[in-house]
């Protein structure tokens, strides 16, 4: 047996998500289905980063595990033939037999866009948050630094999370404005459920002139999901990339 590694991208207005479920098609369901269908065994993939319904990935990761001798970068040229056009594997790579996508130290890159404009564009309407209220992009960009380090983003997650700790640290948050297109940058260690895109929700607040850049403390500070604001839209969240150190 050995793990192959894929890096996945997707399209996912309409799937349920990455993880299985049973009310609707998912991208990891796929992954697994024509997996099993291509090499005749019973594949399982163990993905990175469970993505929710309508969010977007360009580099999600996944490994699985296989008798087939066919070389590892040579999977993602048979997978995606089979797969449908809104799912691609963009790199494909044998690993050690241990690698764990989600065991293994590694910063996550995400990406938030919001369409700041007068009138939606059809074409931007699957991947991109539309806004019509001008947004104050110098206020988002000031809130920033607030969020950097290490915190306990308690606020930012959503109650129904199952995670051990809500600790986690933030490496990098930008905003910047490329004419009515706003992208909300950030990367970290790991991130809780709905965490990008309730500090994307906060974020437009401040841009909105709701709430004021210095309140970012006491809203960590509160623990408390009631304290942050909304959480944006998933049509407007792509995961970028993730980047893995060593063991």
């Amino acid at each position: 047996m050995k793990r192959i590694l894929l890096v996945v991208a997707y399209d996912g207005t309409r799937y349920c998500g990455w993880q299985v479920q049973r009310n609707g098609e998912t991208i990891e369901g796929v992954l697994n289905r024509e997996l099993s269908a291509f090499l005749g065994e019973e594949i399982q993939v163990i993905g990175a980063s469970r993505t929710d319904s309508g969010v977007h990935a360009l580099g999600n990761v996944a490994v699985f595990d296989t008798a087939s001798r066919m070389p590892g970068e040579k999977f993602s040229y048979a997978l995606n033939a089979r797969l449908p056009e809104d799912i691609r594997i963009q790199s494909s790579r044998e690993v050690e037999a241990d690698f764990h996508p989600r065991k293994r130290a590694c910063t996550k890159y995400y990406e938030y866009r919001i369409l700041n404009r007068e009138f939606e564009l059809p074409s931007e309407r699957l991947n991109t948050h539309f806004i019509r209220r001008s947004l104050d992009v110098e206020r988002m960009r000031a809130a920033c630094p607030y969020f950097l380090g290490e915190h306990d983003f308690k606020s930012f997650c959503s109650i129904h999370t199952q995670a051990e700790t809500t600790v986690r640290t933030i490496y990098q948050l930008d905003v910047k404005q490329e004419g009515e297109l706003i992208r909300i940058r950030i990367s970290g260690n790991g991130f809780l459920y709905n965490m990008v895109r309730i500090i994307a929700g906060t974020l437009i607040q401040i841009g909105s002139r709701m709430r004021e850049p210095a309140e970012i403390p006491a809203i960590l500070a509160a623990q408390d999901r009631q304290a942050a604001g909304s959480t944006a839209p998933a049509r407007g969240l792509t995961l970028v990339g993730m980047e893995y150190g060593e063991k």
